[in-house]
């Protein structure tokens, strides 16, 4: 029982705590272009109970700033991965799941938002974005998270390993989750 406490634990903390990071990388698109492309970024929304977004006035390159979010939303885990697995580290198979996380989220994000203009679809489509661009997007993101999450299971004590998980990486996970809730409510604005 010891064994599922540390699985659920794991799981129950690392997923939200990916939706999160996932929403800071990807604003983090929007902060950086917009510094970079002459824009004034006059609010960032990354509350545990709202959708992220960033607001840029004036934004002199929206489509820059719009299409940095998802870039940088998968560069950003991509690096973090390859760095913890280039060290050899016996948790690198978290960012590696953050990463598969980051791709599914941003490349379903573009391509079934971009059926309905919805948010950075929607302003990528505005601004003079091909739909195709949003379609090959995600028809390439989505398959890559999968192939990231690809034997993943044992590591989150499933299959054959019935549960047992490395509770460091519980612990871990648990760790940054508080933080960065803690950090989030106190320093995000909810809207």
């Amino acid at each position: 029982m010891k064994e599922r406490i540390h699985q659920f634990a794991l799981i129950g903390s690392f997923l939200p705590l990916c939706w999160l990071g996932m929403m800071a990388t990807h604003e983090l698109g929007h902060v950086v272009s917009g510094y970079l492309t002459g824009g004034t970024v006059t609010k960032v929304v990354i509350h545990p109970l709202s959708i992220s977004r960033t607001d840029v006035n004036p934004n002199p390159t929206p489509l820059v700033v719009v299409w940095a979010d998802p870039v940088c939303g998968i560069a950003i885990p991509l690096v973090l991965w390859s760095i913890m697995a280039g060290l050899r580290n016996s948790i690198s198979y978290l960012p590696r799941f953050f990463l598969g996380f980051c791709l599914i989220a941003n490349g379903a994000y573009l391509g079934i938002g971009s059926f309905d203009s919805i948010g950075d679809a929607g302003q990528m489509l505005q601004n003079g974005s091909p739909i195709w661009t949003l379609w090959l997007f995600g028809i390439i993101a989505v398959p890559f998270s999968f192939l990231c999450w690809h034997h993943l299971g044992p590591n989150f004590g499933l299959v054959e390993k019935r549960g047992q998980v490395d509770d460091r990486a519980a612990h871990l996970s648990m760790i940054l989750l508080a933080i960065f809730l803690a950090t989030s409510f106190v320093l995000s604005p909810r809207t």
